[in-house]
């Protein structure tokens, strides 16, 4: 049921996104779009409570845009800010943030409203059993470095901690380095080495059979990215555990990470015993004053964890 989830998962996206019209019929707009706010689904915590898990769709396909939190975006009840993002990258970002709720929480909805563009969009968050996340979900959905396997894997989320302070002070074109420390038990577990026969489609290494999506013939890691999807977050190939860096709150200007993504652990790397570690670097710079906010995402390939770092930017002397 729970891999069936995740295809319900992405076809009630579509009809969100897209309508009753075939999706080969849709124009494409590289800016003047809006934002629609997705429901993921939901999960339990060991504790009795649950966490809500949204994402988003920019109908653009170049423009970025950012929303304030206030009545323009906002959740409800108890918001106005429950820790939504005011930045919003290009297309679709599956699972971008987390509102944990209560176990009494029951049959209420949670809903996160977006203005933009001067239409309007919700997305409403219900406890409603289909719409559980399980780890099968997220692998389906994201298309991560390990075999789909039922009884699914017991992986676990990477822990990610900051090296220094979460909140720093920067001048306007000055690097700032920012450095993170993450963990993982080591699963997902690659997927199998896949070869290549004289002709036709890849086959697995050991067992002879046919490799079915993933890998492209001969490029071990290698993904067919959707046009339609574009996630920011996703390990690039050959990577097992990373960090991605996005803005996800700021002031107008533009942000830029050298590098977005850096990898941690090589598909190549030893194995090892668990759990992996290393050290993820990345610098910053920032070209206009404001309070901005970053995320890190320390992810396996199928499971992240965020990490935020609050700058506030200066105005150069």
């Amino acid at each position: 049921m729970r891999n069936f989830r995740g295809g319900i998962c992405a076809f009630a996206a579509a009809l969100l996104i897209f309508g009753a019209m075939p999706i080969f019929a849709q124009a494409r707009y590289a800016s003047g779009q809006n934002i629609v706010p997705v429901f993921e689904g939901w999960e339990r915590n060991s504790d009795g409570s649950f966490n809500m898990v949204f994402g988003y769709m920019n109908r653009n396909y170049e423009e970025q845009l950012e929303i304030p939190v206030g009545s323009d975006n906002n959740i409800q009840p108890g918001g106005p800010d429950q820790g939504q993002p005011t930045h919003f990258y290009r297309r679709r970002q599956q699972f971008v943030f987390k509102v944990k709720l209560p176990s009494d929480w029951g049959q209420k909805d949670l809903v996160w409203t977006l203005t933009s563009r001067g239409r309007t969009e919700k997305a409403y968050g219900t406890l409603t059993p289909v719409w559980e996340l399980g780890n099968l979900v997220y692998q389906e959905n994201r298309g991560g470095p390990g075999e789909m396997t039922y009884p699914e894997q017991p992986n676990q989320p990477p822990t990610i901690e900051m090296v220094g302070s979460a909140q720093r002070t920067i001048t306007v074109g000055q690097p700032l380095a920012l450095t993170v420390e993450v963990t993982d038990d080591g699963l997902p577990k690659p997927r199998v080495r896949r070869t290549e026969p004289a002709s036709g489609p890849a086959r697995d290494a050991n067992t002879g059979t046919v490799a079915r999506g993933g890998a492209l013939p001969g490029i071990e890691g290698s993904r067919v990215e959707n046009p339609l999807t574009q996630a920011v977050v996703r390990l690039d190939p050959g990577v097992r555990l990373g960090v991605t860096w996005v803005l996800y709150r700021g002031a107008p200007g533009s942000v830029t990470f050298e590098p977005m993504k850096v990898p941690v652990i090589k598909t190549d790397a030893p194995d090892g015993t668990s759990p992996l570690r290393g050290k993820a670097t990345t610098s910053v710079t920032f070209s206009q004053p404001g309070n901005y906010r970053l995320r890190a995402y320390a992810d396996d390939g199928v499971l992240i964890t965020p990490l935020d770092v609050n700058v506030s930017v200066e105005a150069a002397r």
